[in-house]
């Protein structure tokens, strides 16, 4: 980074986004704003966060680095988030899915695998040479093990045992103080607009139902691991792992580094599914990934992933 130049980086979830600022000095600041909506041309919401962020500081942001869920390719667009931040002063930008700056944060720069586990769930795997991503498929098709997989599995449960098609756990007195009556749940939740951060929500509920010992939710937990572990698998064997081999397993997001029953289970479901892969402590958090990104080197794997743009130029 420049010695005077200001650089914004943002990581941008399903429920909610992060914002730093920084120079080469180190952090500036950081800030929490409101998550990004997959439904909606994301560049328009990140020029949005950009804007309100420059306001209310007041400072010219020289750099944007941004890593966010709901992007394709089709949708990275540097040339127009360049274009749109040029009022307040960006000159260059990177701009990446949240499995590459999510790496980035869980691996650095070296071979392993990533799980990126929050309102959604993907995973990125690295060797010298390649890269393979799997799962990221949002709440509709995909999403496998995330917090609103787990979540919509805590609303199932309780759902089938108040029908009588399941047997009976805590998971109906939590999912009544939640959301209200269980014979009204399904009207409050299609109602929302917020419907899959809404049912992401009961995860808390679910992992909190496991640790107290509830068979049904703990049930749930494992077979959320047993998704992210088949996944994780997956991914290292795209990139030329063979079973045996070490590999190190860096997951960010707090469902599986700071949830005990989750975090436990993915470790039982690693050596059951990867038999070699180690789930290791992430080297930084999420936003250290994404504040990287426009210090990858251009011959490393992951380049070709991130899309950058400065001053009238672009480079895919």
């Amino acid at each position: 980074m420049p010695p005077h130049s200001t650089r914004l980086s943002i990581d941008g979830g399903q429920t909610g986004t992060r914002l730093r600022l920084s120079n080469s000095a180190g952090i500036l600041s950081e800030t929490e704003g409101p998550g990004v909506l997959t439904d909606r041309p994301v560049v328009d919401q990140l020029t949005e966060l950009a804007g309100r962020l420059a306001d209310a500081t007041g400072s010219r942001i020289d750099e944007l680095a941004v890593g966010t869920s709901g992007l394709t390719p089709a949708a990275a667009n540097p040339e127009a988030l360049l274009a749109a931040t040029r009022g307040i002063g960006v000159q260059r930008v990177a701009l990446a899915h949240d499995s590459v700056t999510g790496y980035l944060a869980a691996n650095g720069t070296e071979p392993g695998v990533m799980l990126a586990v929050g309102t959604g769930v993907v995973v990125l795997a690295l060797s010298e040479s390649s890269v393979a991503k799997v799962d990221g498929w949002g709440s509709l098709l995909g999403d496998a093990g995330s917090g609103y997989w787990i979540g919509r599995a805590g609303l199932d449960a309780a759902l089938r045992a108040f029908d009588g098609r399941a047997p009976h756990s805590i998971l109906e007195a939590t999912a009544v103080k939640r959301f209200g009556p269980l014979d009204e749940v399904y009207m409050v939740v299609q109602a929302d607009p917020k419907r899959v951060s809404l049912i992401a929500s009961f995860c808390r509920d679910v992992v909190d139902a496991a640790a107290a010992g509830d068979e049904t939710a703990g049930g749930i937990v494992a077979a959320a691991a047993g998704e992210l572990a088949h996944s994780a698998a997956s991914a290292l064997r795209s990139v030329g792992w063979q079973p045996g081999q070490y590999a190190r397993v860096g997951a960010v997001g707090a469902l599986a580094t700071q949830a005990i029953p989750v975090r436990d289970a993915l470790v039982a479901a690693l050596a059951a599914r990867a038999p070699g892969a180690s789930l290791e402590k992430p080297l930084g958090r999420p936003l250290d990934g994404v504040q990287a990104l426009l210090d990858l080197a251009p011959s490393h794997p992951l380049h070709p992933f991130v899309y950058t743009a400065h001053t009238g130029s672009i480079t895919p």
